[in-house]
């Protein structure tokens, strides 16, 4: 486990040393459709023009803008009560991406890699309450599964109509279809948050998808706009084997409506069908239903990232509906401190029941998830810093799960976070 942290270091450290690739993403976007253009999240995510990514960056000949961001986090876990663990591990991704001009439009060329199926082991990280997917062929309880090596590989395509539109396509044999929000690992509200939300498998957990195909219509003037999108790609979520690529029957679709009044902000509504999603269940459909507004703000002493979530999963032929609710934010001051918070209201099922569990799954409850953190910058260089610090999470337990877990549980971790790039503006 070690291995994460010092290659991570050692890579850093050898960008500070000799890179020669410049620092800046180019400042906050201009406009709407300048924003759709950017392609700084996963998939066709998009987060409010004024937030500027850090990125490495440089322009070479050919008219090609070879970009590159990720982060690794290595983390300390510990947990009380019956059904708490500990474990050191890390949480990582890489996001190399290329653009430039091509016809009346512009291409980018993008993919997502993750080494957590090294870094983190027996194929799940501990985290009270949470569940979803499998390992070793049993529903994971209680933690949350590594990311694919593979977590994006696609190619998009934004052409050009008339002054304020923009017709876009998006390709992927892995990645991410228009539905939810940018995920977890992106938000800038994230802060150095490395745990994934308890209703991530309720909002945005199709991050990581097969054989996805998405086209867009985007309409804009200054930073107002809206943006129409449909995807289709296979629903079933990624297996155990995390080292490869796989593939799938097109089965599930999904649209979203985004837009924005401003600069600052970002609201999406979506819904899609999830053919089998789960292979703990694979009879199971699932409709989703997701909303979120996102808020970014800048001003003279840091900066501001904040996000409202809601998220459904009907599951199709029974009266199961699992609903999750997250408010999380982060604080960014003088460059030097950063402060985040996470609050969730989220349902959980029988499957944290364990041996008990019925063979039909139904709601239990829902669980109240309290997260508090802070970290400070303890190194930095023209391309990328490290930070130090620590999270608290808390729970209030539902009346059935209470025998299981206890009334208050909690858990702490120790954080080491290394990022590549800097803020330009």
């Amino acid at each position: 486990m070690l291995r994460s942290g010092f290659v991570g270091i050692a890579l850093l450290a050898a960008r500070c040393a000799g890179a020669q690739m410049a620092m800046n993403m180019g400042g906050e976007a201009r406009s709407f459709t300048e924003n759709v253009q950017r392609h700084i999240g996963s998939g066709t995510d998009l987060e409010p023009a004024s937030n500027v990514e850090p990125m490495l960056m440089q322009m070479r000949p050919g008219g090609w803008m070879p970009m590159l961001h990720g982060e690794a986090i290595v983390t300390e876990q510990q947990q009380t009560g019956a059904r708490g663990h500990d474990k050191f591990f890390a949480v990582n991704w890489l996001m190399p991406m290329a653009q430039r001009e091509l016809g009346n439009g512009q291409l980018t060329l993008r993919a997502m890699f993750s080494l957590e199926p090294a870094t983190i082991s027996g194929r799940y990280y501990p985290e009270l309450f949470q569940q979803g997917e499998t390992a070793f062929g049993r529903a994971i309880v209680d933690g949350q599964h590594p990311h694919d090596l593979f977590m994006e590989l696609a190619a998009i395509y934004d052409f050009r109509l008339a002054t304020h539109g923009l017709f876009s396509l998006y390709a992927a044999p892995v990645g991410d279809p228009a539905l939810g929000p940018e995920a977890f690992p992106h938000r800038p509200s994230t802060g150095d948050d490395p745990l994934a939300p308890l209703g991530h498998h309720l909002q945005d957990s199709t991050h990581i998808a097969d054989d996805v195909v998405t086209g867009g219509l985007a309409l804009g003037r200054e930073q107002k706009g809206v943006r129409l999108e449909a995807s289709g790609f296979h629903g079933r979520e990624p297996d155990e084997n995390r080292w490869h690529i796989e593939v799938g029957a097109i089965d599930s679709w999904s649209a979203r409506v985004s837009g924005t009044i401003s600069k600052d902000w970002i609201a999406q509504v979506s819904l899609g069908h999830l053919h089998s999603p789960e292979e703990a269940h694979p009879d199971e459909d699932i409709l989703r239903q997701t909303a979120s507004l996102a808020l970014h703000h800048d001003f003279p002493v840091g900066s501001f990232n904040a996000i409202a979530v809601w998220g459904r999963n009907h599951t199709d032929g029974s009266p199961i509906d699992a609903t999750g609710y997250l408010l999380e934010a982060a604080l960014h001051r003088s460059g030097r401190d950063t402060m985040w918070t996470r609050i969730e209201n989220a349902d959980r099922t029988t499957d944290l029941l364990g041996e008990a569990a019925p063979p039909t799954e139904s709601v239990v409850g829902r669980v109240q998830a309290y997260t508090g953190g802070y970290a400070h910058l303890v190194w930095s260089c023209a391309h990328g810093s490290m930070e130090l610090g620590a999270q608290w999470t808390g729970y209030n337990v539902p009346e059935r799960l209470a025998p299981l877990y206890g009334q208050h549980p909690f858990g702490v971790a120790g954080l080491l976070k290394l990022q590549l790039g800097h803020e330009i503006r």
